[in-house]
């Protein structure tokens, strides 16, 4: 006889793997390491030639769906209709909260997101023993999630994590939080903000932090007075909400106080040409680089040679914005002190002259006088990174914080 078939989990991804998405992709080991079977189902296929070591440690298969309508609308309505066809009740049920989402906002997208669904449940579901979805982010994949969940009967859950929350339309958000079992997210300031849209309806919505791996990020020999010329680092994608220009501007106030220094970014993204003008502009050529987007051991490496990590986050015109972006625990945990912004989420992992400093966006002059403090008020400094360290091992610890999201699965029947 054979064995039975353990519950499946099937998370549905925007991409995968994803350079900048660490924090999913650790998700998805340690569930695995509890014990928990998963199938990964990504709308997008990678876009950089490399990933982290971590990812090569997960065991789940993955199957990609089809990226666009038009070239594979073929094979989309070929399943789209033979799910119509097995089960038309189910479909028209579907079809018409399709038809509703799209009426709202015209979106294309909506309908494309309809039949992906339909692949998903009648090509590739059958015989994976999946009893419940979940979706990372409260876009594209969750509205594929409840489709998927509406044509196949599965419960389904997401976790909204930060643009996905406050660029998507709010009725079209209310409306997954209602049809999940469960919803989730990283952050006191994101939870309060779902509450509020969903008028607190019966939907659970759970505050996980993501949380970072201790281990993997090893404590610096605790740098209490480093010397001139001082190693800043920022770690980003080069959008708007990061709010980069902000940084620039405290680098050159710094120029201006005669502060020696040289400052790394690393990362990429769609405002990279505006930022190196910028950069330019400002004469900074000489005291600054830009790496682009690095692999882990890379990152790790200019951690532990940092004196000072900076970001200045701020919330972009179209309403994006960051929760606890993971760089400032890497880097809390690393022993490098942080200066960053007083928005969002932010002041729930840095608490001001305790676990970092802290000052308003778009506040550039504000931003250089608390660097110049963490690097020359040593006093300041050393307590700084005793406590933050102390906090990130105490609270985002994720190896700690997953049993939490464990919990939400075994409850649901995995």
């Amino acid at each position: 006889m054979k064995e039975p078939q353990p519950p499946v989990l099937g998370i549905i991804l925007k991409g995968y793997p994803r350079i900048s998405e660490t924090f999913i992709s650790n998700e998805i080991l340690l569930l695995e390491n509890l014990g928990f079977s998963i199938h990964l189902f990504s709308m997008r296929h990678p876009r950089e030639a490399f990933c982290h070591e971590s990812i090569k440690m997960i065991k789940a298969p993955v199957h990609y769906l089809p990226e666009s309508l038009l070239k594979p609308l073929p094979k989309l309505l070929y399943y789209n209709l033979m799910l119509a066809t097995n089960r038309p009740l189910i479909y028209a049920k579907a079809l018409r909260l399709a038809i509703k989402r799209f009426l709202r906002t015209q979106k294309v997208a909506t309908i494309k997101h309809l039949l992906q669904a339909g692949y998903l449940v009648q090509h590739l579901f059958p015989g994976s023993n999946i009893k419940h979805l979940h979706a990372h982010f409260a876009h594209s994949p969750t509205s594929v999630t409840m489709f998927a969940s509406q044509l196949s009967g599965l419960p389904f859950s997401f976790t909204a994590h930060a643009k996905d929350i406050y660029t998507s339309d709010p009725r079209q958000l209310r409306e997954k939080i209602e049809h999940a079992r469960f919803v989730v997210t990283c952050t006191d300031y994101n939870r309060e903000h779902l509450m509020r849209l969903s008028h607190r309806r019966i939907t659970p919505v759970h505050r996980i932090y993501h949380g970072i791996n201790i281990n993997l990020f090893s404590h610096n020999t605790i740098n209490s007075n480093p010397s001139a010329p001082y190693q800043l680092l920022t770690v980003a994608r080069i959008t708007p909400k990061k709010g980069l220009p902000t940084v620039y501007r405290a680098l050159q106030h710094l120029c201006d106080r005669g502060i020696p220094f040289r400052h790394t970014l690393i990362g990429d993204g769609d405002d990279r040409e505006k930022i190196l003008s910028l950069v330019k502009e400002l004469g900074l050529n000489h005291v600054t680089r830009w790496l682009g987007t690095q692999p882990h051991h890379v990152v790790l490496e200019h951690y532990r040679s940092a004196d000072l990590f900076v970001l200045g986050c701020e919330v972009a015109p179209n309403g994006d914005r960051d929760g606890i972006p993971n760089v400032f625990l890497e880097s809390m945990a690393m022993g490098v002190p942080v200066v960053a912004t007083n928005i969002s989420a932010i002041p729930e992992v840095l608490k001001e002259e305790k676990t970092g400093l802290l000052v308003p966006p778009g506040q550039p002059k504000k931003m250089a006088i608390a660097m110049d403090r963490l690097l020359t008020e040593i006093g300041l400094r050393k307590r700084i990174i005793s406590e933050a360290r102390r906090r990130i091992i105490k609270e985002f610890d994720n190896k700690i914080l997953i049993g939490d999201l464990a919990e939400l699965y075994r409850k649901a029947g995995l």
